[in-house]
């Protein structure tokens, strides 16, 4: 396994009235976070708060390329952005246990926080297609070129780690700082995966490795 310290790119925030950041999503544009009571979009290049949707955002949030997934207490809510409006919604695969969620391959990748797993699910029912087996508590979920990370926090220590899909042992971990938690997770398909900050009401970006990168 390599690894080697977390570099934080940039922070954005404490953003007004967030006392969390809970689940993070990015379309291209726009950095999504969910703040427990709204969804809140910032643009990234100069961290400019650009649109809110007063939805329940308790944990992670996802982009289909059209439409944000939200998990709200024990559903997942699918959300037009541009109304604002709840469309459908689905159960969540970890009853209320959800932590991180992730759009890949047509399906939704849900972290379940204390049972260390990650559910593939289906975005039309919710129901669960394969569980993958994670060695530690799992906060964000996010793919990135074929690669699947997740983010770790438990106590002062927080990581992002990328993982084998098919057997969830991790190939690569990416330190965070002591005391910098990691709750949401998502890539901007390129080199920087942002970070929810938890009760630091912030987002981070950081760095994340090429391949074959020292670590």
């Amino acid at each position: 396994m390599k690894r080697s310290a977390a570099e934080i790119i940039r922070e954005y925030g404490p953003f007004p009235g967030v006392d969390q950041v809970h689940g993070v999503t990015f379309d291209g544009q726009s950095v999504w976070f969910a703040a427990g009571d709204k969804l809140n979009a910032f643009d990234p290049a100069n961290g400019q708060a650009v649109q809110t949707i007063t939805v329940a955002a308790h944990a992670g949030t996802a982009f289909d390329g059209r439409y944000l997934y939200q998990i709200a207490e024990d559903r997942i809510q699918k959300i037009d952005p541009k109304t604002g409006s709840v469309i459908a919604s689905v159960p969540a695969p970890g009853d209320g246990g959800d932590s991180g969620m992730a759009w890949a391959e047509g399906t939704l990748w849900v972290g379940q926080y204390r049972a260390r797993k990650i559910h593939q699910v289906d975005p039309e029912t919710g129901t669960v297609l394969r569980t993958i087996e994670c060695n530690r508590v799992v906060t964000g979920v996010t793919w990135v070129d074929g690669e699947l990370w997740h983010a770790t926090w438990e106590g002062d220590d927080s990581d992002v780690r990328r993982i084998d899909p098919k057997t969830g042992e991790t190939l690569e971990r990416l330190d965070m700082p002591p005391g910098t938690g990691v709750s949401g997770l998502e890539s901007d398909g390129g080199d920087r995966l942002f970070c929810g900050g938890g009760s630091s009401g912030k987002v981070r970006a950081i760095r994340r490795p090429k391949r074959g990168s020292a670590a």
